[in-house]
């Protein structure tokens, strides 16, 4: 998909830029789509410990949000245009389905951990592909974004039963 790409004095040649800045559009998809995905849990669950988790997922909405606003911003300093709509996302999101139909505890810990997972893989693929590109600041952001994914994929998956 060709990206708008705005004028600007970037020392990073217009074809690097490019193809960055559809990496990042990828991950900002995902990011999204994250965001609604936790919020969707935080909405909906059900079952023991629910404030614990409850209130954990408000905390990761906000470090995922904060992600995706670090991303959209990279792209628009490389001279990009976010594309950041609900509809734009939803056509260019990686990350499993979320299932609707989740209530139990036990269910959003099962979707949350997946889409957490892909989330946080997507990103370490990012990092080389970035690195390759010849940007090292977004290989950089990419790696922020995984530390902030696997240690909320921690926190989630520390609510499974043990055994």
């Amino acid at each position: 998909m060709q990206t708008l790409m705005h004028p600007t004095s970037h020392d990073l040649s217009k074809q690097v830029r490019q193809s960055v800045v559809g990496l990042l559009q990828d991950n900002l998809a995902d990011g999204i789509d994250l965001v609604y995905q936790v919020k969707q849990a935080h909405w909906t669950l059900r079952g023991p410990n629910f404030i614990g988790l409850h209130e954990l997922l408000d905390q990761l909405h906000e470090q995922v949000e904060d992600k995706v606003d670090l991303v959209a911003e990279r792209i628009s300093v490389l001279g990009g245009q976010a594309e950041g709509t609900v509809e734009a996302s939803a056509g260019r999101s990686r990350l499993p389905k979320y299932p609707l139909d989740a209530v139990a505890i036990e269910d959003h810990v099962a979707a949350l951990s997946k889409a957490f997972a892909a989330y946080a893989k997507n990103h370490r693929a990012a990092i080389d592909e970035a690195s390759e590109a010849g940007d090292e600041a977004t290989a950089d952001l990419f790696t922020e974004i995984v530390r902030m994914a696997d240690r909320a994929l921690w926190f989630i998956e520390a609510h499974k039963p043990v055994g």
